[in-house]
């Protein structure tokens, strides 16, 4: 079983009376709870969130910057994830005995995080240590879920986001000859490629055949886990050649997750924060195309009316399942909490999260 269907076998049933309830009273009741139960709750909102929940977020941020500010608030006994379930996992895995993490949508997932089980990372472990012996160590992007970092973890191996990528590939080449990079081929060919490895060293493995693609020789460098971000391989090149075409002033910004040569023909590309950050550097009046989520390019055009931003891909919808947290889950899960019976716990196993703290903290070590 995957891991969404898993979760979402696990989600208790939101009664048919939140979905009834007018938005201005599903509001109301979000301010009298988080009023009532002050510091004893937190709400951390992931940038790719609906505005419906995200204005209620205590702190927004990418994945891992969230878990670590639910980490250091001690004083927060229910922290409310407005992400995904791996985002959650991670929460968890990083905070105290006494936090409790939810989800309040046990369907929001990612499909990348889905693309890599524990069955099938140790079978393709055994067959790439068969074939180039105790030469490689395992990255995986922090788009994981916990079993896959425990993986990483127990094996040498840490995290890495799309922010310190760089960083933690030259820390795994200090430590071995190959990288084992799971699960989005396109970040860690990206990343590889602007460190000066070609792509003729890089090879593909296909965890659905067990093969790789591509020529796996003996001066391999990159091992790239086939998986890939739904939404970011939307963005393709006929998208950058069409605005080059048509619209020469236009910068185009985009993510890592999206494929090598629409990195390669865009002008900048980074991480989430990096986004935020050069659209709110940029001068007044300068055009922008941006290849990421689409809820977060929309708050970006709104944010900054002086600025002529639209996405790259005039076509592109919000991802469905980073989409999945509406208010009214988000209301139901708070009153839950209220009652002294939260729904949507997210607990990680004990010796899974173990491990997978080795492999987080492995690249707080090292950034």
């Amino acid at each position: 079983m995957g891991t969404i269907n898993l979760f979402e076998s696990l989600q208790a049933t939101i009664p048919e009376e939140y979905k009834k309830r007018s938005t201005l009273e599903l509001e109301a009741r979000v301010n009298e709870i988080k009023s009532k139960l002050g510091k004893r709750l937190f709400i951390p909102g992931h940038h790719y969130q609906k505005d419906e929940v995200i204005q209620f977020s205590d702190a927004t941020g990418d994945s891992l910057q969230l878990a670590q500010i639910s980490a250091a608030n001690q004083e927060a006994e229910y922290v409310v994830f407005c992400g995904v379930h791996f985002m959650a996992e991670t929460a968890d895995i990083l905070t105290g005995e006494n936090q409790t993490v939810v989800l309040p949508d046990m369907r929001a997932g990612c499909s990348m995080a889905d693309m890599a089980n524990m069955e099938q990372t140790e079978r393709a472990w055994g067959k790439l240590v068969e074939r180039y012996g105790d030469t490689i160590i395992p990255l995986t992007y922090v788009n994981s879920t916990a079993e896959i970092k425990a993986f990483v973890g127990k094996n040498g191996g840490a995290t890495v986001t799309s922010s310190n990528a760089e960083k933690m590939l030259k820390w795994a080449f200090r430590q071995k000859k190959r990288i084992l990079f799971l699960p989005d081929q396109h970040l860690g060919r990206n990343t590889a490629f602007d460190l000066g490895i070609p792509l003729s060293d890089m090879v593909v493995w296909n965890p659905r055949t067990d093969e790789f693609e591509g020529d796996a020789h003996d001066d391999v460098k990159m091992i790239l886990w086939k998986g890939h971000c739904s939404v970011h391989e939307n963005f393709r090149l006929e998208h950058v050649e069409d605005l080059r075409a048509n619209e020469p002033d236009r910068k185009i910004l985009v993510h890592p997750e999206c494929t090598h040569d629409v990195v390669r023909a865009s002008d900048l590309d980074g991480s989430t924060k990096y986004i935020i950050e050069t659209i709110e550097q940029a001068p007044a009046g300068s055009k922008w195309a941006i290849g990421t989520e689409m809820n977060l390019v929309n708050r970006l055009i709104d944010s900054h009316p002086d600025k002529d931003i639209v996405s790259l891909n005039p076509e592109m919808c919000p991802c469905l399942t980073m989409n999945r947290i509406d208010l009214p889950h988000f209301v139901w899960a708070l009153e839950q909490i209220e009652k002294g019976q939260p729904v949507n716990e997210i607990r990680v196993d004990a010796a899974i999260a173990k491990d997978a703290k080795l492999a987080i903290e492995r690249m707080f070590e090292n950034v």
